[in-house]
């Protein structure tokens, strides 16, 4: 009679984490300062308050939302809070900067919200490959989000793991 397979990996304790699962989600837009420019480069207090005034603000209900500036041009810091003020009510986040850093942001917000204290003491793997694509960003802040709590953090799949950090 043969012994029964056992599955070491179930048992070892390990806590696998997907940062898959914090990947942003919801529709982007983006919304480019320049188009509110007299010719596209000079921003003009009067008429830029009037073309934010016209502006159809429902385009960006309920999307996640890259406010930036692609002409090489003076914003006061004021214009970057009246779109703000516009945006507030109708879109789901606002963010600073292009489409990459929009994702970025969205990406750190959603770590924000692990509860770090279901990892304490725990052997955590940080799961390496996956369906879509994650920055090496993500790693770290995971990293420097556990660390304080997990017994060890590592990388990879269960049935191969790089070390990254053990707790003596």
């Amino acid at each position: 009679m043969s012994e029964p397979i056992i599955n070491k990996v179930a048992e070892s304790g390990l806590v696998t984490i997907d940062p898959e699962n914090w990947y942003p989600r919801g529709e982007t837009a983006l919304f480019d300062l320049k188009d509110h420019l007299f010719m596209g480069m000079i921003l003009k207090e009067k008429e830029f308050r009037e073309t934010l005034k016209t502006q159809d603000w429902q385009a960006y209900a309920g999307k996640n939302v890259a406010v930036f500036c692609s002409a090489d041009a003076i914003i006061p810091v004021w214009a970057w809070m009246l779109v703000a003020a516009y945006l507030q009510p109708v879109a789901k986040a606002i963010v600073m900067g292009d489409e990459k850093e929009l994702h970025k942001q969205l990406f750190l917000r959603n770590l924000s919200s692990i509860n770090i204290n279901e990892y304490a003491d725990k052997r955590v793997v940080i799961k390496g490959c996956g369906e879509t694509p994650v920055a090496d960003f993500v790693y770290m802040e995971i990293t420097r989000l556990l660390r304080p709590v997990a017994k060890s953090i590592m990388y990879g799949e269960p049935c191969s793991t790089v070390p990254v950090f053990k707790r003596k």
